[in-house]
């Protein structure tokens, strides 16, 4: 029987990560990990968004598993996928660093945190994907509604899956409890906006899972690397949930980040075990505010800067 108890010791900065097998708890180093998945062919990768050890683990086993298999193709949340083109001319030199950030709306985080990722398989020449859905489409669902797919030009729509909302049940719990909380499901006006907000949501997962499938056929026989954030992909949901809907042969390994908790020696397995195949602990990330009201006025001030897509 699996042991409830994980003996390892805690991570000592922001950049280390303590990885396990989730289902018996025995510690693991990227290496190990790496021959293990030699023969997988989907790695999810789940990641705290802006965590270094989480880029650091993604940038060590992106390399390890290269080094098995250098047929792998790295596909990322972190890109839109209406702007491939902009991230192929930058892949074969056609334009600087700077130019892609701006042109291909890169993540305000990309230098510290993706450049490794994408500098890898640019000196590798290996492909990588704008995995994640267009954002303003991703807003205007979030507005209107799954509906306003059918408003958008062929040329656009094809870039999304024909079947872009599938989802769990578990799934939706999740989200509608770290979104919403139960009042969320009870008050009517409340309710749609979070069918919109969830199926926003959705449309992301299930557009990733089309990049990763469609990579799989455009490079049959590689090995895919997938970053994304953690909710994507935790408990098989999101993503790797759509994933095994579509494409049941799939062998897919998900990794997913924990936050090591200071009051604790041990973790129990236990509670974590669902989370992925595969766990690596870190550093919980400092609280970004002490101050109720000052987190208030500053989650007002960063919607008021929002601009409001035209979705018409």
């Amino acid at each position: 029987m699996p042991p409830e108890q994980i003996s390892i010791s805690p991570p000592e900065s922001q950049y280390d990560a303590r990885l396990i097998d989730a289902k018996t708890g025995t510690p693991l180093t990227i290496e190990e990990l790496a021959r293990r998945l030699a023969d997988t062919d989907v790695v999810v990768v789940g990641e705290y968004h802006g965590h270094h050890a989480s880029h650091l683990l993604q940038a060590r086993l992106q390399q390890a598993l290269f080094d098995r298999n250098p047929r792998q193709v790295l596909t990322m949340e972190q890109f839109n996928a209406d702007r491939q083109e902009v991230l192929n001319h930058f892949m074969a030199g056609d334009i600087g660093e700077t130019e892609m950030i701006e042109d291909a709306g890169a993540w305000d985080n990309y230098r510290a945190s993706y450049r490794p990722l994408v500098e890898f398989a640019r000196r590798n020449r290996l492909p990588v994907i704008a995995a994640n859905a267009p954002a303003k489409i991703v807003r205007c669902v979030g507005r209107k509604g799954p509906d306003y797919l059918k408003t958008l030009p062929p040329e656009t729509r094809e870039l999304l899956p024909e079947t872009a909302f599938l989802d769990t049940p578990a799934y939706k719990e999740k989200f509608v409890e770290a979104i919403g909380g139960s009042h969320g499901v009870e008050d009517g006006e409340l309710s749609e906006r979070m069918r919109n907000t969830y199926h926003a949501q959705l449309l992301r997962d299930n557009t990733m899972a089309k990049a990763i499938l469609d990579a799989r056929t455009s490079h049959p026989g590689h090995q895919i690397l997938h970053t994304t954030g953690t909710f994507h992909s935790e408990e098989r949901l999101g993503t790797v949930a759509v994933l095994e809907q579509r494409a049941p042969e799939l062998s897919i390994a998900v990794i997913t980040p924990v936050f090591w908790p200071d009051d604790e020696a041990n973790l129990p397995l236990a509670t974590h075990r669902s989370g992925g195949d595969y766990l690596y602990f870190i550093q919980p990330l400092p609280e970004e505010f002490q101050d109720p009201e000052r987190e208030r006025e500053a989650m007002r001030a960063r919607f008021a800067n929002r601009t409001s897509p035209d979705c018409d």
